[in-house]
């Protein structure tokens, strides 16, 4: 249609009268064709001038008819808005907002667990004990080879650092004093709650939250069960059992690397060592540190549980609340021992 397009165009003497477009010639039109003409006819002509359109065959009279609905549909349609940017302060509200959002969700899911467990407590005919075990063999007894590795690298690379330093200085024996201390009192119930939060406490929270999404939580709590008295008290009560033993077991691997170390780098035998342990090492300094993980064992359960019931949408949700449970967990770990650190040095343990 385009070569012919000036024979199609019959101009008046007149240039303020209507310019008209011949089609009666046409024998055949596509949508493309009919997008085509509908754009010539649109054009913008001179002052006063218009293109009309005669003698289109009927059969394309209804193509071009939508196709002309198109354009204005698509002309009227609302061009979206570009998102604003939103300022450094803004940002910095919303963030607020959202954490202190958050933190009342918690709030309220510690006092939802804290009432089964009241329920648990009353009732011990409903404490299921199969998923206790299960719980404690998953988290405890299948974590004993990462811990106990670990601790033991731990305790290798803390006597290796201070080897160089006690040697200067004639007191090779005091390196049981340094290993016996780190580990007992921060290193292994640290270690071993970091361990546990990055391996077990992702768990929890990728578990929960996949049945979050495949709708099982909501089944349960059709049928009348509760969610936490199923799946978040087993856990805690598990772990409550399970994280002071692998505390006890990163203990005594850690002195031994220490030990190891102590013979080959300063000539210290196991025998001297041990002595000197003893005397080092007082009760009150193995209790201080096994102490703390009962509550680093609350703190990743509780964390991990909350993170998997706030699961919502689909497979990447699942992702990014296991990320954020892990990340919360052992920040809350450190900082709990860092606040376990302060009270035991105001009361003088």
């Amino acid at each position: 249609m385009g070569e012919h397009e000036n024979d199609l165009l019959l101009r008046d003497a007149d240039k303020q009268q209507p310019l008209t477009l011949d089609a009666s010639g046409i024998q055949g039109l596509d949508t493309a064709g009919a997008w085509v003409l509908h754009k010539l006819l649109a054009r913008p002509r001179g002052e006063g001038a218009e293109l009309s359109l005669r003698g289109l065959p009927a059969e394309f009279t209804g193509l071009l008819d939508g196709v002309r609905q198109h354009a204005v549909a698509q002309a009227n349609k609302e061009v979206p808005e570009v998102p604003r940017v939103p300022t450094v302060l803004e940002s910095t509200g919303r963030s607020a907002a959202s954490a202190f959002e958050q933190l009342l969700a918690m709030l309220t899911f510690i006092g939802e667990s804290a009432h089964a467990l009241a329920d648990w407590l009353l009732h011990p005919a409903r404490i299921r004990w199969r998923v206790v075990l299960f719980n404690l063999r998953s988290a405890g007894f299948n974590a004993l080879p990462i811990v106990g590795l670990l601790s033991f690298l731990l305790g290798v690379v803390v006597a290796y650092q201070g080897a160089d330093q006690l040697r200067q200085y004639g007191a090779n024996i005091f390196v049981a004093d340094l290993v016996g201390l780190s580990m007992l009192r921060e290193f292994a119930p640290l270690i071993t709650a970091i361990i546990v939060a990055g391996r077990s406490g992702s768990a929890y929270a990728a578990q929960i939250g996949t049945m979050s999404v495949t709708e099982e939580i909501d089944a349960m709590r059709t049928i009348g069960i509760e969610p936490q008295e199923l799946l978040v008290l087993p856990k805690i009560l598990a772990l409550v059992i399970a994280l002071p033993l692998l505390t006890v077991f990163a203990d005594g691997l850690g002195i031994f690397g220490g030990m190891i170390m102590a013979k080959v780098q300063l000539g210290v035998g196991f025998g001297e060592f041990l002595d000197r342990l003893v005397k080092a090492v007082s009760i009150t300094s193995y209790l201080v540190g096994l102490g703390k993980a009962p509550v680093f064992a609350v703190i990743i359960v509780l964390v991990g549980c909350f993170q998997g019931f706030r699961t919502h949408g689909g497979a990447d949700s699942v992702g990014r609340q296991t990320t954020r449970s892990v990340v919360q967990s052992i920040f809350l770990v450190i900082v709990a021992d860092a606040l376990f650190s302060v009270a035991f040095s105001l009361l003088d343990l």
